[in-house]
């Protein structure tokens, strides 16, 4: 066999395998940067959906804190 055969055929083994690799290692990248996503996302959706229990809760507070202010001064207008 002729010596340019014999490199050549080294040469597309070796652009082959390294081709193979760099698809194998980005594909890996890829996946992991997916889950970290995908986890990010689960995050977010249960902080989203605990957004509506606070606001009633606030609602809530605002209303008592509203409801006692208004108390106290009833009371102290009465005192007076």
């Amino acid at each position: 066999m002729n010596s340019t055969i014999i490199v050549a055929l080294i040469s597309f083994a070796g652009t082959l395998f390294g081709t193979a690799g760099g698809i194998i290692a980005s594909s890996k990248l890829v996946e992991y940067r997916l889950s970290q996503l995908e986890k990010k996302v689960d995050m977010q959706n249960t902080i989203t959906s605990k957004v509506p229990v606070m606001e009633e809760k606030i609602k809530t507070i605002n209303r008592r804190i509203a409801k006692i202010e208004h108390e106290s001064v009833s009371d102290f207008c009465s005192a007076n």
